[in-house]
């Protein structure tokens, strides 16, 4: 592989990604990042980071449809989903908004997000969690629909059902979703490096590569005036 924007294959970089499982911007930045991860030469160690786009939406959800007549109106509503779908052009998403019923909470799909970090499997369950609401219109709030992912990614699915019914990283999430917002994030998706250097919004894979090299350049000119002081 070509090394890309004088970035040594050696470096090892920390990138969080803070982002919703319902923001289709959120995945649209997924996919993009894909892309961007294929083209560095280097590490990158990614972890997904909790951001709730509603808190307060009902544990149950809402109904979609009438959600979206209701913030923007039937007419806004549909243009919003045909630029998001023009936006997605060249990341492979297909997008099937008249398939969704239901905005769920999303305050379990991040627990599962979380505990996936166990089994190295964040990214790939983010992308199921996309994938099954905005492609195939699943209801990601709902215990059983997070049990099959959990399933499909080799994760114990007993242990899973356990905690879901417990309390537990509940706190966990909302102290990092609100950790998230004192540090600046107003929207989502947004990639933090090294928990210092923060790009926002779904960016194409030039401009993520771009911030990448930056950061870490930024991150070599600290440590070496650290070594000198």
């Amino acid at each position: 592989m070509t090394p890309q924007n004088n970035i040594a294959p050696n470096d090892v970089l920390q990138l969080d990604i803070v982002s919703d499982v319902i923001c289709p911007w959120c995945y649209i930045g997924k996919r993009k990042l894909d892309q961007a991860l294929h083209q560095v030469d280097m590490k990158v160690n990614l972890a997904w980071r909790p951001f709730q786009l509603d808190p307060t939406t009902p544990a149950e959800g809402v109904d979609r449809q009438q959600q979206m007549k209701r913030k923007f109106g039937e007419a806004q509503a549909k243009q919003i989903g045909k630029n998001i779908i023009v936006a997605a052009q060249g990341t492979g998403i297909e997008f099937a908004f008249d398939k969704q019923r239901r905005t769920p909470n999303t305050l379990n799909a991040h627990r599962l997000i979380r505990w996936a970090a166990s089994t190295g499997q964040q990214h790939q369950v983010a992308e199921s969690l996309f994938s099954r609401y905005f492609e195939y219109g699943e209801d990601v709030g709902r215990e059983d629909v997070l049990l099959r992912i959990a399933t499909e990614h080799n994760m114990d699915a007993t242990l899973i059902a356990e905690l879901l019914a417990s309390d537990a990283d509940i706190d966990t999430i909302r102290n990092d979703d609100a950790r998230a917002r004192d540090f600046g994030v107003s929207g989502v998706p947004a990639f933090l490096v090294a928990g210092k250097f923060m790009l926002m919004g779904a960016q194409d894979c030039d401009v993520l590569l771009n911030f990448f090299r930056k950061a870490k350049d930024k991150l070599a000119q600290q440590a070496q005036k650290e070594e000198t002081n």
